[in-house]
């Protein structure tokens, strides 16, 4: 199972004892932040796209929305994100567990600006009903495959400007 990897992974980072399991399925942002008892833009979604060099992630807040023009000015392609029947194959992880931990290899992953508004987030731990809540430091140290920020992501600064 993809979550038993994640733990075992986290596990070699001193995290496994945070994950949380829920008793319903965590895998939209909605119910994920539902399950956590949090607001959606926390939640750390990971979004997984193929360039002509192989999969990536993205992993933003919740309430963001890739943006195609920003996209493509940092990594000189166009957003194709992975289909469905391929996100398993390409990434370990099925689709609404998907995470930045226990990849397969070749997998770069890109954290995006969106998150940074918040101490913590909460990204998926390979499971349609798991999570853990880290900080952007730990998120970035225990990510796997982390080649730095991006701000690939539109939406959430509007939101942003309406909360404050």
């Amino acid at each position: 199972m993809s979550i038993e990897r994640v733990r075992a992974y986290l596990a070699q980072r001193g995290l496994a004892d945070r994950i949380l399991e829920f008793p319903v399925s965590s895998a939209t942002v909605e119910l994920a932040a539902e399950a956590a008892g949090v607001a959606p833009a926390r939640i750390a979604k990971s979004l997984s796209f193929m360039l002509p060099d192989g999969p990536i992630l993205v992993v933003c807040a919740g309430d963001a929305r890739v943006d195609n023009p920003r996209f493509k000015a940092q990594f000189h392609a166009k957003a194709k994100m992975l289909g469905h029947d391929e996100v398993a194959a390409c990434t370990g992880h099925a689709v609404g567990g998907v995470c930045p931990f226990a990849l397969k290899d070749g997998v770069r992953v890109y954290l995006d600006a969106s998150m940074r508004r918040f101490d913590t987030v909460f990204p998926a731990c390979g499971s349609a009903n798991s999570a853990i809540e880290l900080s952007l430091s730990e998120l970035e140290s225990a990510a796997q495959g982390v080649q730095g920020w991006v701000d690939v992501c539109k939406g959430w600064r509007e939101s942003q400007e309406t909360s404050a």
